[in-house]
């Protein structure tokens, strides 16, 4: 069976290797590129995304910020874009979601079960050229039931991981579920956020050649340094993103306590929802960091740049993540990251130049690397401005400039192969 390709399209052809994806030449207007599309002159796709959230799901994090600012880009190009999502309590049915035509369907733990039904009605309904699966939680084994050319976008596998955030039997089921992806996935592209999820991959049985890896982005324009007394006047340990269980945030509370016995002003923000924040709360007040820690809840982004500048260190304990997009953001704003050593986290943060890594869950080592930071303004400093300079090879229009390349080299090498 042949791939079907855009109708009134021209022949496609391969991006120019000698031209890396973002590049201007000397003199050309980069609305003029978007209007002609990255690619070069081709059709717009249509593009079908499975994700099991959208970005206005009360739960949505890192993964459909990742999902929207690139495809919302490629929507805005021309290209047409539907997803199909979850739904929650009070949730619209479907909503326009930064141009990408959004289809919510069962909830938190029945989409995986009604996903399926809903692409094959969308794909009935409306023509698409490929299908973008991102694997967040659960993989759908798109291939199993279309002929369509699938993309298989990879935040990070969970593997072993999800014993430490759920029940046994769903972590034994995500577990065993991601071990099918390399033989149902086998004719399929794989677009991975990260080196360290290119190598998961790749250890699980995915070809090396079938992996692109294509780096997440910032907005540059929000994530910028503040004024030189944007600080806070005592020294600020922040943490941003999810209050779950497998996040690795007991080992703050252990590394904060004996730091304040030394510093006393020392303080620790956690931003952030999660179903664990409750227990987290507990565990804090017992570690006798006492009321050095604020819960400072779910914040917006402009309040999340606002502590990013404030605070002296960010920290980032998890023990495995995709990538790490708080890290290069809290980099753009010109403030240290010390992170576990660990996959993800090692490429996100650039270790002596944008900030530190502590051995994970080692509360010695977190104590180790967070006091060279709070005592030594010049190395903080240092770290900043390496931090700044490190975040500036990043951007969401650079990622969606080397998606849509992907995008059609898929398409194509899909029709080569027939």
């Amino acid at each position: 069976m042949t791939a079907a390709v855009p109708s009134g399209a021209q022949p496609l052809q391969a991006p120019d290797a000698r031209k890396p994806a973002g590049h201007l030449a000397a003199g050309e207007n980069i609305a003029e590129r978007k209007r002609a599309g990255a690619a070069g002159h081709r059709a717009p796709l249509s593009i079908l995304l499975l994700n099991w959230q959208d970005r206005e799901n009360p739960r949505s994090g890192g993964a459909e910020i990742h999902l929207h600012e690139i495809f919302g880009r490629l929507a805005a190009r021309g290209h047409r874009v539907r997803a199909v999502v979850s739904g929650w309590p009070g949730a619209r049915p479907s909503a326009d979601v930064e141009g990408i035509a959004v289809t919510r369907v069962g909830g938190r733990y029945s989409y995986a079960l009604r996903a399926r039904r809903a692409a094959r009605r969308a794909l009935r309904s409306v023509h698409a050229d490929l299908i973008v699966e991102d694997i967040n939680k659960f993989p759908l084994y798109t291939p199993s039931w279309t002929r369509k050319p699938v993309v298989v976008l990879v935040p990070h596998l969970f593997g072993t991981t999800a014993f430490k955030e759920l029940p046994p039997h769903l972590a034994g089921t995500v577990w065993a579920a991601e071990r099918l992806v390399p033989r149902v996935y086998k004719r399929c592209r794989f677009q991975a956020i990260s080196e360290s999820t290119k190598r998961d991959l790749s250890g699980r049985g995915v070809p090396d050649g079938n992996i692109a890896v294509i780096h997440p982005g910032i907005d540059r324009d929000l994530h910028c340094p503040g004024a030189a007394d944007a600080r806070d006047r005592d020294p600020t340990l922040l943490y941003v993103g999810r209050l779950q269980r497998y996040k690795g945030i007991e080992t703050l509370f252990d590394a904060f306590a004996r730091l304040r016995a030394e510093i006393p002003r020392l303080r620790l923000a956690i931003a952030g929802r999660g179903d664990h924040a409750r227990r987290l709360e507990a565990t804090a007040a017992e570690s006798g960091a006492g009321d050095g820690v604020r819960f400072l809840g779910p914040i917006s982004d402009q309040e999340k740049v606002a502590w990013l500048r404030r605070a002296w260190v960010v920290v980032y304990p998890s023990p495995k993540e995709g990538w790490g997009l708080v890290a290069i953001e809290a980099a753009a704003c010109g403030t240290p990251v010390v992170a576990s050593d660990s996959p993800g986290l090692r490429e996100s943060v650039a270790a002596g130049r944008s900030g530190l890594l502590a051995r994970h869950g080692d509360a010695a080592s977190w104590t180790r690397q967070l006091r060279v930071l709070l005592e030594n303004p010049a190395e903080r400093e240092r770290l900043g401005r390496g931090g700044i300079k490190h975040a500036a090879r990043f951007s969401w229009e650079r990622a969606a400039d080397e998606t849509e390349a992907h995008l059609y080299e898929t398409l194509i090498a899909s029709a080569n192969r027939g």
